[in-house]
């Protein structure tokens, strides 16, 4: 079995909020693997052992750029919070998103290869993220982005730098509008029940049966807990079947019902989502310094 470092429990304890001897216990029972250890935390303290989506580490903005019908939303990334405020950085993703929505680039090294010229530096993306990158002193880069072009209508909502929203409609813009900022508010992971990813739950299925299982019941009643538990989740999740954050009296389907407009399609970007920033082991780096010191 791998060993538990110092540096795991860390980043398990910062996605999670459990304590750190609980971090430490689901690690090992899970042979070190970080998503089955967190999965281990969600059966025994419950969601509020599931962070996150609410702990994000890495730093940058989301850009977006809508015309009509032709839209883009885009994530740059760098290596401080302190850069993301920074008016270069700032207008490189602007320009970014701009030429997404423009020029539809097939995956992001077509977009690095697109014409771009700024503060001097060109003439292409690349040449100006590179050259960006020696005059603020960060490692600068573009990670994802999603284009929508000859649909429905295009609603965008930007909560800051930190997360942004493209719905695709047709039907009121204030109702749309309105579901943009829902969907940056509650986060669904999909527009339907019927469009919840598999794997999101056959995750939550498993941590459900884990949980029915231990209350002792017998395996009839076990299944109909966890058929309830996943119907519950695929509700909580789907954007439709969401209370609508301006009037929980409703869901968002039947906000938008009453105001003769349809949703196709979102998109929801927050900054650093999934990805993890190294957790320094400081104990570890520090013994490791004063051995090369002794060393030599």
């Amino acid at each position: 079995m791998p060993a538990i470092t110092a540096s795991m429990v860390a980043e398990l304890r910062a996605k999670t909020d459990a304590p750190m001897m609980e971090c430490k216990k689901a690690l090992t029972e899970a042979e070190g693997d970080a998503a089955r250890a967190e999965e281990i935390l969600r059966v025994k303290l419950g969601n509020k052992a599931s962070k996150a989506a609410a702990r994000i580490t890495a730093e940058g903005v989301i850009a977006a750029t809508v015309g009509g019908h032709t839209g883009a939303l885009v994530e740059v990334n760098c290596e401080t919070d302190f850069v993301s405020k920074n008016e270069s950085f700032l207008a490189f993703a602007k320009a970014v998103s701009t030429l997404v929505a423009e020029q539809d680039p097939a995956d992001p090294a077509a977009l690095a290869a697109l014409p771009l010229a700024q503060e001097g530096f060109g003439p292409t993306v690349d040449d100006v993220r590179r050259g960006l990158i020696g005059k603020i002193g960060e490692n600068l880069s573009i990670r994802r982005f999603k284009r929508y072009a000859g649909g429905g209508r295009l609603a965008s909502y930007l909560h800051g730098t930190r997360i942004g929203v493209i719905v695709e409609f047709t039907g009121d813009e204030v109702a749309a509008k309105d579901v943009a900022m829902h969907v940056a508010a509650m986060k669904p992971k999909a527009l339907s029940t019927a469009e919840v990813p598999a794997a999101l739950i056959e995750v939550e299925r498993r941590v459900a049966t884990e949980k029915a299982a231990e209350s002792g019941k017998p395996p009839e009643i076990v299944a109909k807990m966890v058929e309830g538990s996943v119907q519950k989740y695929l509700k909580e999740v789907s954007l439709l079947n969401q209370a609508f954050v301006k009037n929980d009296k409703q869901t968002v389907e039947q906000m938008l019902k009453e105001k003769a407009t349809q949703v196709a399609g979102f998109t929801l970007y927050v900054v650093g989502e999934g990805i993890e920033k190294k957790v320094d082991d400081f104990a570890a780096e520090v013994a490791a310094q004063v051995a090369a010191a002794k060393a030599s």
